[in-house]
């Protein structure tokens, strides 16, 4: 065992000395030990009810002959940080987070590991270690919230976002968004729609490394505590064959992750996500995969924000096994680390309601839900959520309104400055410029509140999972590495074809080069974390990942 490195022979008695004063017998000292890195804090809803799954993944790990040892590692609420600089601290964040279990792993000579979290950026974290650690690991994600309900309707954390447009619009009042700000999120777990947590879960379960039925489970429901006993049960037998990260996370599985994605029409974060798991796995993963499969994968499941569908809908109609169901033998046939492998998985499930979870013969959409874009304005590529955005904005040509960052944008919009027809372009918010690529889910959501339906916004920052309508983020090359974004002027006009999957700013060669001479871009004054972060990161188009 790995962890005979801190416990064999008389050479580690020191070490022995210290496992001691923690309670481990004699008995235990032979046996596999077994990491739990933990996500709870009391600042994100997503995370406030993981310290009793920590205790049922305890309970079986010690049932099935491991020793438990749980740490904790950082989480972000991107709902809290989102509209001001916290924001830039969420996606540094996920290599925080991969960085310290990689250090604990490495540090106590961990034989398995349990990851429990939730939210956007802690699960993709985790998953990039798993890969990097590579001893057996299991994930544990922690559940969506219940919906919110005011009034005869179900409500998320997007209804109150969208109401700051509404009032700024004159159509609620201060006194109505009050309402919807009490009712809107009524417990723990991760924001109630395909949001880019819930995504997330969804593509951990997809790619084998949860156990089958996780993702949908509500945060609340007692399902969630039986199957939390039964991961920490589930990483012995991982532990005693050998199966590490590595064999689960391959090109295949991460082709069904894509595919379940393309299914429920996914937050577009997930393809940055993606990206960067299959970079810790070693697995050559681009842009063009996920515009493959697009093509192949119909969209079966309307999910929120754009469709009907919560996640308890989606876990009430047979979760990710039912999805893996409908698609059959669309997927690749998988390992995961329940022992079963994924059509095995999909002839097993029932699909309880074919209204929520649609056959492929009668999709949502033909298509899946996400498209990477290419064409002069993003040469690298371009992300767009097309399963939210209305068929009639899918070509769209308009003048640039250019700004300089999200606030600056976010004044024009909120003091009407906007017209129909415009293209919003919001740039030095990409990974280095941003830095951090911060979530566009304000203006967004106060362009919907205000009631615009044919405006189109571009950014090289990253947009929430929460977002609806024509949103085109993750541009690469960003403005700050002198991108075809950073040259943009107002007035310019840019060309939009969901259709063909093309971007492009309409400007002759030279008229760019000649802007591209004069060109400065944006300094900002950084430290710690951030100014680190900036100097080492990759391109979106690259996962953002950090060299």
């Amino acid at each position: 065992m790995r962890s005979d490195e801190i416990k064999s022979g008389y050479q580690r008695a020191p070490n022995r000395s210290l496992l001691r004063s923690l309670g481990v017998t004699e008995r235990e000292m032979d046996l596999p030990f077994i990491g739990i890195a933990n996500a709870y804090n009391t600042i994100v809803p997503g995370h406030v009810h993981l310290r009793q799954l920590a205790e049922k993944v305890r309970e079986g790990i010690a049932a099935a002959g491991g020793v438990p040892f749980e740490f904790g590692t950082i989480g972000i609420c991107d709902g809290i940080a989102m509209g001001h600089e916290g924001m830039r601290s969420s996606l540094p964040s996920r290599e925080n987070i991969a960085d310290s279990i990689e250090l604990m792993v490495d540090a106590h000579r961990f034989d398995g590991l349990v990851c429990i979290g939730t939210c956007d950026k802690i699960v993709p974290g985790m998953l990039m270690a798993a890969a990097r650690c590579n001893i057996p690991t299991v994930v544990l994600t922690g559940g969506a919230m219940l919906s919110g309900y005011h009034e005869g309707k179900e409500l998320s954390l997007i209804d109150v976002f969208e109401g700051v447009g509404k009032v700024a619009a004159g159509t609620m009042s201060e006194a109505e968004l009050c309402e919807l700000e009490c009712c809107a999120m009524p417990g723990c777990g991760s924001c109630q729609g395909l949001y880019t947590a819930n995504t997330m879960a969804c593509m951990t379960e997809a790619m084998g490394m949860s156990l089958p039925g996780c993702a949908a489970i509500p945060a609340v429901d007692a399902a969630k505590l039986r199957i939390a006993r039964e991961t920490g049960e589930a990483i012995l037998p991982l532990v005693n064959r050998k199966i590490t990260p590595k064999k689960i996370i391959t090109k295949k599985s991460l082709r069904n992750a894509i595919r379940v994605d393309m299914a429920l029409g996914g937050s577009t974060n997930t393809i940055l996500h993606l990206l960067a798991i299959a970079s810790e796995a070693g697995i050559a993963l681009t842009l063009d995969d996920f515009n493959d499969l697009a093509e192949q994968v119909p969209h079966i499941c309307d999910m929120q924000p754009s469709g009907l569908h919560s996640m308890q809908t989606l876990y009430r109609a047979g979760g990710i096994p039912a999805v893996f169901r409908q698609l059959g033998k669309i997927l690749d046939d998988c390992p995961t680390v329940s022992g079963r492998t994924t059509l095995r998985i999909a002839r097993d499930a029932t699909v309880r309601d074919e209204t929520v979870i649609r056959s492929t013969a009668s999709p949502v959409h033909e298509a899946g839900g996400l498209k990477v874009l290419k064409g002069s304005l993003a040469p690298d590529g371009a992300v767009v959520k097309c399963a939210a955005v209305p068929r009639a904005m899918w070509r769209h040509k308009g003048p640039a309104r250019v700004y300089d960052g999200e606030q600056p944008a976010m004044k024009a919009i909120l003091a009407r400055e906007i017209k129909e027809g415009d293209v919003i372009v919001i740039r030095y918010e990409g990974p280095r410029g941003g830095p951090g690529m911060p979530e566009m889910l304000s203006p967004t959501s106060a362009l919907v509140g205000l009631g615009y339906t044919k405006v189109v916004l571009v950014t090289d920052g990253r947009f929430s999972g929460g977002t609806r309508g024509p949103c085109i983020g993750h541009v690469a090359p960003e403005a700050a590495v002198g991108g075809p974004i950073a040259f943009v002027q107002d007035g310019d006009q840019i060309e939009v074809d969901l259709f063909l999957k093309k971007i492009d700013l309409c400007v002759d060669t030279k008229t760019l080069q000649k802007r591209k001479k004069i060109w400065k871009p944006l300094h900002k004054s950084l430290k710690g974390a951030l100014a680190r972060y900036a100097k080492t990161v990759e391109q979106a188009n690259l996962g953002a990942v950090q060299t």
